[in-house]
């Protein structure tokens, strides 16, 4: 590859299967190096010597468990010092159907680690080095379900924290060379539905989209500066119609006095 073919660097997390190794090959194939960062070492080296091997480009690995401390902290390190980075896919996660009464509450915490905890530090990483350079983006992946807590409140609820921050990260970074977009999977055929000890083949067949689907229309999204992707919505006027609703229903909730159906 000739310079002008290489687009920097792109750090994916939770990259060892699924939508993160999908993301993996894809960025590759458009020009970019990778830093992948997973916790299954051996999968990461496998993946990395494949994309090697396919696309001739520049991919380290960084072992990492994105619920512990240390490890987010060494992943930063790596990731802030990098002046090449030009993208960050925060598409680590953990999920899991639980309701909180009878949550365990280590799994609970660990979920909140890496699907709130580490997105943010490592947003907050890569975020001044790309404004710096004016150039570059950030993915997150958040999930359908954060506008549904049927799924458990836990799940739903870090999900939704991700769909605000990012919103908002999108507004922060209005008028730089720097995008943001988060992403919205439905029901997406990948091994994260057996780790969350849920079956995906329960769900309707027409409802589940394969990752290389859901992968490729995100990038359609990037490509076109979306700030929130969802894949599988036909009418996009229903988003806009949805987030037009929002605003308005949060203009409403600021008064001098409590609603009348208040009143003593």
């Amino acid at each position: 590859m000739t310079g002008k073919d290489n687009k920097g660097t792109a750090v994916v997390t939770g990259a060892s299967s699924g939508i993160g190794a999908v993301y993996a090959d894809r960025l590759a194939g458009q020009g970019y190096d990778l830093v992948l960062v997973a916790r299954r070492a051996d999968r990461l080296e496998e993946l990395a010597e494949k994309l090697r091997y396919a696309y001739h480009r520049k991919v380290s690995v960084i072992s990492a468990d994105l619920s512990d401390d240390d490890d987010v902290r060494r992943v930063e390190q790596a990731i802030s010092a990098d002046e090449s980075v030009t993208l960050l896919v925060n598409n680590a996660g953990l999920g899991g159907q639980q309701v909180v009464a009878t949550a365990d509450v280590d799994a609970a915490e660990r979920m909140i680690k890496v699907n709130v905890v580490a997105l943010t530090r490592l947003t907050r990483a890569v975020l001044p080095g790309l404004l710096a350079r004016n150039r570059g983006a950030i993915v997150n992946i958040a999930s359908v379900l954060a506008f549904d807590s049927s799924f458990g409140g836990i799940y739903s609820g870090t999900k939704a924290y991700v769909v605000n921050f990012t919103e908002a990260l999108h507004r922060e970074v209005a008028g730089t060379g720097v995008k943001v977009q988060v992403v919205l999977p439905g029901a997406t055929r990948t091994d994260f539905w057996e780790l969350a000890g849920s079956d995906i083949d329960q769900l309707p067949k027409e409802i589940i989209m394969n990752a290389d689907d859901l992968v490729d229309a995100a990038l359609v999204g990037l490509a076109r500066g979306e700030a929130v992707t969802a894949p599988a919505l036909v009418d996009v006027a229903k988003l806009d119609t949805f987030l037009g609703a929002r605003q308005a229903f949060y203009g409403s909730l600021h008064a001098d006095k409590p609603a009348p159906r208040y009143a003593a």
